[in-house]
């Protein structure tokens, strides 16, 4: 495997009424995921990258870890790097934000 985790974050829009991970942040919350990897040196082993609907709207904006398949839901910006430290490096995942 090339990267030793891969983040997923959704992006997708949908129409109103509908809950959508895109207008809830998605695309800042990948530019933060990738600012914070490069910024700590950690950008050739974890990936972050967009993705389409992760299936889980009611709880967005939501992402997914690889290759444990945690799903996170109700992620905000402020959330970015105790993500990063706990569980892309640390390995031991958000409870607070994991979707059961």
């Amino acid at each position: 495997m090339k990267y030793k985790k891969h983040v997923f974050i959704c992006t997708n829009q949908k129409d109103a009424p509908k809950k959508c991970c895109g207008a809830e942040r998605g695309s800042a919350l990948v530019d933060a995921f990738k600012a914070s990897l490069k910024e700590k040196g950690l950008s050739a082993e974890i990936r972050a990258q967009k993705a389409g609907c992760l299936d889980v709207c009611a709880f967005g904006p939501a992402l997914v870890v690889y290759p444990e398949g945690v799903f996170y839901g109700n992620v905000q910006l402020s959330d970015v790097e105790e993500i990063v430290e706990s569980h892309l490096v640390g390995d031991k995942a958000v409870e607070r934000l994991v979707i059961a």
